[in-house]
């Protein structure tokens, strides 16, 4: 089970393949198609675990990865599964999402006085010795708002702590909402917020940091250092089970027990994580090189009848979409700022494209299904909030000539021209990853030439992952739009991914009509449930009309276990950190 760590609900990903990260705790892995639960179970069977033993981990990725191990840094959803083994959010969660005091610290939120409050249980101490005190908790939060650490996850959401805004703009030293009833070295810490929103009981809400960030280890660091630092890079704490002992970088890291687990000592002696590519995986299963390893979908029927394994999957909550370029980011002002002269700042032309994209087919061809449509940009795992009356675009080569021709995208040859009669070269930025892949964009620039759109790869080839994520983060100026996924956290907010001020929003488009209805979904009166679930679907219409983000895909996540493993599981409600419960088996 992967331990994605997404503020609100976030994690840039590679398109076809699920692959860039951003908010709360994700180990929201949520069987939102009921199918998955017919053809795969969610956890291997349970049998007598021993102690000891090397387990081998597939880190599967087409590119080296970054290996930043500081959650407020750290922006893909690779890295995000590198560190799994010793990575823990603070709060578990119940199956519904719901924080519960399961975890290494205890949640008590109090509407009337508008705080949280936080008490980390005893015991719980990085992998140094040193024991998780209140300024652990509070200092993230300081690494988030300074200008100079780069982090990527401040948002409007975390503004409502009080204080914070002006900690950002260099109006005062210490955050004024953060309060340490008992002192930095204490173990508890009182969130105050200049007001309460829905959805902040759960484990995705973006209204407050879920992890803890070593102070003592990282407080002599330049914030504009901390990130290429050894601390974050090199040497990094964590109070999860396992510690990390040696790092190549961007290929593999090998860990051992965290002896100071405050759950105990895991029951594995070493793990090591290796980075393979994608286009090897079937054989890696097949030659029984790894103890865990992903299955990619298209590569199913090749691995399906391997022994010595136990097949475990879930549908994750996340989808993978196709985003228009319409703006670029305002770091100064940190707000994201729409052209509303932008090539693609045009719904028929939006529309149009989607409705010309085969997805069904294109999956149904290289997945068998494995993965498949997603029509809304809230997924059916949100149950109530997600609009099932929103069919999506659907293919419909006739309708995308209908809407180009009405709008003035006339063709001159064997392409269109734009409105004023200038040529129309659009340019997409897709991730490298498998044959398929590759295969199914090629696909679509098809469909696309079918409706006489003349659609260029970026860099003319599929870009690798790392660039890819600079190149779309830093609004890159030859990206018309882009093939990218969101892996979510469990709170249907969609602030910090599609607001004003959301950094994460990619596209950059701005609306009066998308801010209030986020706003609204947010606020007091959305703490009528029925209120805010009027307001999502409100959202979800509005969104499927404009098309400025278009949900494509979601997909059965197939995880190969060696079937000497137990106590491995995708159950939503699984413990703070799997990795303390598995082990072989006697």
């Amino acid at each position: 089970m992967k331990n994605k760590k997404v503020l609100g609900s976030i994690a840039l990903v590679a398109s076809a393949a699920l692959a860039l990260t951003a908010c709360g705790n994700n180990k929201n892995n949520s069987s939102s198609n009921n199918a998955v639960k017919d053809k795969f179970p969610k956890a291997v069977p349970t049998k007598t675990a021993k102690n000891g033993g090397t387990l081998r981990y597939a880190i599967e990725t087409d590119t080296p990865f970054k290996g930043i191990f500081e959650p407020t840094l750290l922006t893909d959803a690779i890295d995000d599964t590198v560190s799994q083994f010793g990575s823990e959010s603070l709060f578990h969660q119940d199956n519904s999402y719901n924080i519960d005091n399961k975890g290494a610290a205890t949640f008590d939120l109090n509407t009337k006085a508008k705080t949280i409050t936080i008490r980390i249980k005893k015991g719980v101490r990085w992998s140094d010795g040193k024991p998780v005190v209140a300024k652990d908790v509070e200092y993230p939060y300081e690494i988030i708002a300074s200008p100079k650490s780069g982090s990527s996850r401040y948002t409007d959401s975390l503004q409502d702590i009080v204080g914070l805004k002006e900690f950002h703009d260099g109006k005062a030293k210490t955050i004024s909402g953060i309060e340490m009833p008992k002192g930095e070295n204490g173990d508890t810490v009182v969130l105050h917020f200049k007001q309460m929103h829905p959805g902040m009981n759960m484990i995705g809400s973006g209204y407050f940091w879920k992890e803890a960030s070593p102070y003592h280890y990282l407080k002599d660091i330049p914030m504009n250092k901390l990130e290429s630092s050894d601390q974050v890079r090199k040497k990094p704490l964590f109070f999860g089970p396992y510690k990390i002992d040696k790092i190549v970088r961007g290929q593999s890291i090998t860990w051992s027990p965290n002896k100071y687990y405050y759950k105990g000592k895991p029951h594995i002696s070493k793990i090591t994580e290796s980075v393979i590519s994608s286009n090897s995986s079937a054989q890696a299963i097949k030659s029984h090189k790894f103890d865990v390893i992903d299955v990619v979908n298209s590569q199913w029927q090749q691995v399906k009848g391997t022994k010595g394994y136990n097949y475990v999957a879930n549908t994750p909550l996340s989808y993978s979409y196709l985003g228009f370029k319409v703006g670029k980011w305002d770091s100064k002002k940190s707000t994201n700022v729409m052209n509303k002269n932008a090539k693609m700042n045009n719904k028929s032309l939006r529309q149009a494209i989607a409705y010309a994209m085969n997805v069904d087919q294109a999956y149904q061809k290289y997945t068998q299904g494995l993965t498949f449509r997603v029509p809304t940009l809230v997924p059916k795992a949100f149950g109530k909030y997600s609009d099932t009356d929103i069919k999506g675009y659907s293919y419909n080569l006739k309708k995308a000539n209908q809407l180009l021709d009405k709008a003035g995208y006339k063709k001159k040859g064997t392409y269109r021209v734009q409105p004023n009669g200038k040529p129309l070269t659009i340019y997409l930025a897709a991730v490298s990853g498998t044959s398929t892949q590759e295969s199914i964009v090629q696909n679509y620039i098809q469909q696309w030439k079918k409706i006489g759109l003349n659609v260029k790869l970026t860099t003319g080839r599929l870009i690798e992952f790392n660039s890819f994520h600079d190149k779309v983060q830093n609004d890159a100026p030859n990206i018309d739009m882009f093939m990218a996924a969101w892996s979510l956290a469990g709170e249907p907010s969609q602030n910090n991914l599609y607001g004003k001020n959301a950094p994460f929003n990619f596209t950059r488009f701005v609306t009066d009509r998308n801010t209030q209805l986020i706003n609204d979904m947010d606020g007091k009166k959305a703490l009528n449930d029925n209120y805010r679930k009027k307001v999502l679907w409100e959202w979800q219409k509005y969104m499927f009309d404009q098309a400025y983000v278009v949900p494509l895909t979601n997909s059965y996540s197939i995880t190969a276990v060696n079937s000497k493993l137990t106590g491995y599981t995708t159950a939503t409600d699984a413990p703070s950190n799997m990795w303390q419960q598995v082990a072989f088996t006697k």
